[in-house]
């Protein structure tokens, strides 16, 4: 299937649009301030909303000063480690390319990235001839992952504030989990401030609507 971002056009995995009783490994990356620790947080309560056992942990350093940020979630029948073992994440969502990158190895043969189509250089390589890495995205897809490569914050950027890119890819993410759309909303219910409920709503609707299944409507 195909999805339009404000840049291009990709080729989407089927959404499975049936709750997944097996469950799902999920592993969120970033750097500090764009909102890893939340969208990991409501993708935990989303699975045990769902009636999943849930458990989720992170690793963050200099987080504050944009340091690496990640978030491991794995949601099933019954889950006893909170932590996947690199080469079994179902689903990556990563807010920066490098750190999409950067733990692309736990992602399982077929498994697939959600990459936020944005670049910010790590403060230790401003100060050394040390170059961005480029093409990501075509060198995760060369290496069998399946990848999505979003505009997160012009679309958020749209909906009111670049703020909001970790929940629009949340909602793309979230298209693939198994996990039905009335658990994910009642969650962010519960979770966020009134204040900016309706706006990731609004992002957490548009992540979705760009991976709708537009084979539904086919003949």
């Amino acid at each position: 299937m195909m999805i339009i971002s404000s840049k291009k056009r990709y080729d989407l995995p089927e959404s499975n649009m049936d709750v997944d009783h097996s469950g799902k490994n999920l592993l969120f990356a970033g750097v500090g301030g764009q909102g890893i620790l939340l969208v990991s947080e409501l993708a935990a309560r989303a699975a045990i909303h769902a009636g999943f056992d849930a458990k989720k942990t992170e690793v963050h350093g200099a987080a504050q000063r944009g340091g690496s940020v990640v978030s491991h979630v794995r949601f099933g029948p019954k889950v006893y480690s909170p932590l996947s073992p690199a080469g079994e994440v179902d689903i990556l969502l990563s807010l920066e390319q490098l750190e999409g990158l950067r733990w692309a190895h736990y992602v399982r043969e077929g498994g697939l990235i959600v990459l936020n189509d944005e670049i910010r250089v790590p403060a230790r390589l401003t100060d050394k001839s040390v170059e961005y890495p480029q093409n990501i995205e075509q060198f995760l897809t060369n290496k069998g992952y399946r990848v999505v490569c979003l505009d997160a914050n012009s679309v958020a950027t749209g909906l009111g504030t670049y703020r909001a890119a970790n929940t629009v890819l949340l909602g793309a993410m979230a298209n693939q989990t198994g996990i039905e759309d009335d658990h994910w909303k009642a969650v962010m219910k519960e979770s966020l401030n009134p204040k900016i409920l309706d706006l990731n709503i609004r992002a957490f609707e548009k992540g979705r609507e760009l991976v709708r299944v537009y084979h539904q409507n086919a003949p």
